[in-house]
């Protein structure tokens, strides 16, 4: 396990607690941060393997607000400052413009992947419908490509 930071936006975290399946961060990256606004717009009590970092600079979450939500805004401006850092973000706004400013990005899709990778969980599929099911949307082609990946046609 590296000293990488990972840091995950709201959604994914809402995502896996609507599934009861929050563990699964903790399975893949054992820690994970993020920034008191994410803790705000999650608004339930935290597991004690989340860890809640402060923004430095301000300005810079306000600057990302401009564009996007206070969550995502800060989750990037927390993975500038943290030079080694993943995040975990899944819409479409704040990924490309988390890109555009050359942070390492992933989804949740690329978490539960990742885990099927490292033998923490059989099956993807069953994550996915389960996603599916409490309205998190996924593409049709994306779905195929990441079952295909994995060989869960």
């Amino acid at each position: 396990m590296s000293d990488k930071v990972i840091i995950a936006d709201t959604s994914c975290l809402i995502a896996l607690k609507d599934i009861n399946n929050l563990k699964l961060l903790n399975l893949v990256y054992n820690k994970i941060t993020i920034t008191p606004e994410i803790e705000a717009e999650f608004g339930e009590s935290l597991p004690e393997w989340i860890i809640v970092e402060e923004v430095s600079d301000k300005k810079k979450i306000s600057l990302l607000e401009l564009e996007l939500d206070k969550g995502e805004s800060s989750a990037i401006a927390l993975a500038i400052e943290e030079k080694d850092s993943l995040l975990i973000i899944d819409e479409k706004k704040g990924r490309k413009v988390a890109k555009k400013m050359g942070l390492k990005i992933t989804g949740l899709l690329g978490v539960v992947v990742k885990a099927k990778e490292n033998g923490l969980i059989e099956k993807v599929k069953p994550i996915i419908e389960d996603l599916e099911n409490v309205e998190f949307h996924i593409s049709k082609i994306l779905k195929e490509k990441i079952l295909n990946r994995v060989n869960e046609k």
